[in-house]
């Protein structure tokens, strides 16, 4: 059968954009029911059809679906002409398509290729065409296999995470139901004493102060009694009579008097009025933990320009440095001093008042982070900290750069709190009990609490830093 007598199916014909003479791209109806390319009739300019020239409202434009679906159909039937019962064909030439032109990326006649349309174009048979877009879609399709897996992988791990945080919010919100419920039991034991006692006493005064309404009332009775003889004894004539009657009335009256002259017990107001929130808070304080810690500095690690007091919960930079000996434990390179006090577990908390300084850097230090060298302050190198640095306001001592913290208000005193096995350090502004970061941990050492008093800072840093502690009696 020759190529010729190979002829398309008519309704191929009808599948052609008026404008570009190719199928149909996004085919789209106007109004008057002419039919075009959507990019063949926007770029045309103007607002009437190239066919009939009927004006068409700007952008009202018809999706046709049908076409649409015809012309993917003529394109199958160009590639895979089997299954409209013919061989694919070139529509220009009639001739059925042999090679494929690189140059054009499109399917061509043995006429096609000799024409001036293409002409110094590359051509090659389709089954090489075929093989080499093949190769193309195994890569591309290896990649997206890739990228599939990576993002099934990227899932999973989302997906975790937000279980993850699902998990933990729960356990947090079990934990402050939990800590919050201690505290209103004590509250409710507490209140639930007092006013036990004060109903007890409440009782046991008025029962006394019935029995004593029941006695002045008796009395009363008989006064009354005793106004009525008085006045029978008025009326009376018999003048010894009279004398004897008024000597025994005036000593009775005398006994009564005496035994109503006591004072009355009252309620005690001290007892059940006094300081209640702050007398309910000591005793909270004995069951609460953790409460500030009442620590103090040692003197063993202090560097050599800093001032420590007396009592040990205070530290200022000096103006010269001391004779100190240089021993292991002793920080030779910048102004800091742990505590005394370390820790391997349990939670801690901690509070340092650093109100009229400057420059200032509190937190946790490992026990064995590196003290003699330059400090460079992280957690990597077993410091967990935040500090007020001038120019750059507070900041979290991250890596690889540092997390900028935004207090609502200027901290007077800084909060410290440490949960060991949970491996977080935090750290609050106590003027609001505002969260301002926290560290994760999985250190094993002895962790201490840090101080530094940074730099004299042209003698505006020269205030102490203050250690808050509760002393619980």
């Amino acid at each position: 059968m020759s190529s010729r007598q190979q002829q398309p199916p008519s309704w191929i014909q009808e599948l052609r954009c008026p404008i570009c003479v190719d199928f149909f791209t996004d085919p789209v109806s106007l109004e008057c029911g002419h039919n075009f390319c959507r990019s063949c009739i926007t770029g045309c300019g103007g607002n009437s059809c190239p066919e009939c020239r009927q004006e068409f409202p700007e952008g009202k434009l018809k999706v046709n679906m049908n076409l649409a679906r015809l012309t993917e159909r003529a394109w199958k039937w160009t590639l895979n002409p089997g299954e409209e019962g013919s061989k694919p064909h070139c529509q220009e030439h009639e001739e059925e398509l042999k090679l494929f032109c690189q140059t054009d990326k499109k399917l061509i006649c043995f006429i096609c290729r000799d024409s001036r349309e293409h002409k110094s174009h590359n051509f090659i048979p389709i089954k090489e065409a075929v093989e080499i877009y093949k190769d193309q879609l195994k890569s591309t399709f290896k990649s997206l296999s890739e990228k599939k897996s990576m993002f099934l992988e990227s899932e999973q791990k989302q997906m975790g995470k937000i279980s993850e945080v699902r998990e933990q919010s729960s356990s947090l919100q079990t934990h402050i139901t939990s800590k919050f419920t201690q505290m209103h039991q004590i509250l409710t034991e507490k209140e639930q004493r007092l006013v036990r006692e004060l109903r007890r006493d409440e009782e046991r005064i008025l029962d006394t102060m019935e029995k004593k309404l029941q006695k002045i009332q008796e009395n009363l009775y008989s006064i009354e009694g005793e106004l009525s003889k008085l006045q029978q004894q008025m009326e009376q004539q018999d003048r010894l009579k009279f004398l004897k009657e008024e000597l025994r009335q005036k000593r009775r009256s005398s006994e009564d008097y005496k035994k109503l002259a006591l004072a009355d017990e009252m309620l005690s107001l001290g007892k059940f009025n006094g300081p209640l929130q702050y007398t309910a808070w000591r005793d909270m304080l004995d069951t609460i933990t953790p409460v500030p810690a009442s620590l103090t500095l040692d003197l063993n690690t202090a560097n050599h320009w800093l001032l420590v007091s007396g009592d040990g919960t205070s530290v200022r930079l000096g103006n010269q440095p001391q004779l100190l000996l240089n021993t292991p434990q002793r920080f030779s390179c910048g102004p800091c001093i742990l505590a005394s006090q370390g820790f391997t577990s349990g939670v801690h908390y901690w509070e340092v008042e650093v109100a009229a300084k400057t420059w200032w850097e509190v937190g946790v230090a490992e026990e064995f982070a590196e003290r003699k060298e330059k400090i460079v302050p992280m957690p990597e190198t077993g410091y967990y900290n935040i500090c007020l640095l001038p120019g750059s306001g507070y900041v979290a001592l991250t890596s690889p750069t540092v997390t900028s913290l935004a207090p609502a208000t200027n901290p007077r005193k800084i909060g410290v709190y440490l949960d060991y096995e949970g491996g977080q350090v935090s750290f609050y502004n106590t003027d609001d009990t505002s969260h301002l970061h926290t560290f994760r941990h999985s250190s094993s050492e002895r962790l201490f609490p840090f101080f530094s008093t940074g730099p004299n800072d042209n003698g505006k840093n020269s205030a102490s830093m203050t250690i808050c502690g509760v002393r619980r009696h």
